[in-house]
């Protein structure tokens, strides 16, 4: 009798490849950069992200690719046939991780999982694997970590102490939303009382606690730009979120989902674009040009399409607009902002040549919705 021998924690990992590709990890809606493999290798693990941290190659992987849950749209959902079920120990995976760090493959990781067992039991696996990786094999570096729906709070703060981020996912922005998704999870009672928890802790505990985030599924089941972008304000208001992923939805085959249309990668573009005009601008949500039902015009950018409707007729004085205000005005950011008030003290700014000067890429971009010291800026004009 041929004894059939267990492939090792390395074979494991090179079999489940891109698993988490659906699960943005990385900073603002940058895409996740791969380098194809002609065979299954550990390299195909591997995804080269923006974290808060900087650039790095980050291992991105699941403890099981096994799930107890149905969800509608989901690669791993319980039943499906086609899914490649793979699972870790904790042992065997943190120190393939730690060998990975070693050989200088990656420097960071971002663990979620499949539900094996219950929620409890699956988050416990999760910190077992973390706690090994920072105690036994002293890593220091970026762990971004997946908190399971219905986790009890003490995994929370555990995950929350232990990793540089962590992630509830709410995939729907409504109960109803959620349902149509995911028939068995609660949005309430599983997961925004889970982020309230962590807002608390970070709130009234005096340690180091991990930055806060969320995601999407965009697209599947009417979800609106406005539901979504509203739920993602108060999180940033409320509970101090740090960030929130948008995942356009994409059918997969074997799933109830599978002859559903896929949602446009722009519309996922325009809700990063609202959303960080959101955190990061002091928009409000009434500011956003919403059109029809609520959703997002996906042809112009929203802060340009606001600045359409609002100045094009009115444009603002950069010699005299306050902070807010130049918030609003396409082409400049945060940074440049801060750029233009400290110039203006020192000159009277009348060309779009200074403000090129300045570091401003594209100030043509500004020109049909500023003054300049009370004038229209003279623009090149178009030769053809």
């Amino acid at each position: 009798m041929q004894v059939r021998r267990q492939p090792d924690a390395a074979q494991k990992l090179a079999r489940m490849g891109n698993v988490t590709l659906f699960e943005p990890g990385g900073e603002p809606g940058t895409k996740e950069k791969r380098i194809p493999q002609q065979q299954p290798s550990l390299k195909d693990c591997v995804s080269h992200l923006q974290t808060p941290k900087g650039p790095m190659p980050v291992l991105k992987t699941l403890m099981t690719t096994a799930c107890e849950r149905n969800c509608y749209y989901c690669p791993f959902r319980a039943g499906r046939s086609q899914a490649r079920r793979v699972t870790f120990r904790p042992e065997e995976l943190a120190k393939t991780f730690d060998q990975m760090v070693r050989a200088r493959l990656v420097d960071g990781l971002f663990l979620s999982s499949g539900i094996i067992k219950g929620s409890v039991t699956t988050q416990d696996k999760l910190l077992d694997t973390i706690d090994i990786i920072r105690r036994r094999y002293r890593y220091r570096g970026y762990i971004h970590l997946k908190v399971m729906p219905g986790a009890e709070e003490d995994q929370l703060l555990r995950a929350m102490q232990l990793a540089d981020r962590v992630s509830i996912n709410l995939e729907g922005p409504t109960p109803q939303r959620l349902r149509a998704l995911a028939p068995k999870k609660d949005l309430d009672r599983e997961l925004l009382s889970l982020l309230q928890a962590a807002s608390r802790f970070r709130r009234e505990r005096r340690e180091r606690l991990a930055s806060l985030a969320t995601q999407f599924v965009v697209g599947a089941v009417g979800d609106t730009d406005l539901e979504l972008l509203a739920l993602g304000d108060r999180l940033y208001n409320q509970l101090g979120l740090a960030r929130t992923y948008f995942s356009a939805f994409n059918p997969v085959p074997g799933t109830p989902f599978e002859n559903l249309p896929a949602t446009p990668a722009i519309r996922e573009f325009r809700l990063y674009q609202s959303s960080f005009l959101l955190r990061d601008y002091q928009w409000e949500l009434e500011d956003m040009p919403f059109i029809g039902e609520g959703n997002l015009r996906l042809d112009i950018d929203p802060k340009r399409a606001w600045a359409e409707e609002n100045l094009r007729h009115a444009p603002l004085d950069l010699m005299k607009a306050d902070r807010t205000q130049l918030l609003r005005v396409p082409g400049i950011g945060p940074k440049y902002v801060q750029v233009l008030l400290r110039a203006r003290r020192q000159a009277t700014l009348r060309d779009l040549s200074q403000l090129r000067a300045l570091g401003i890429r594209a100030p043509e971009q500004m020109a049909p919705f500023v003054l300049l010291d009370g004038q229209r800026p003279l623009q090149q004009q178009r030769l053809f």
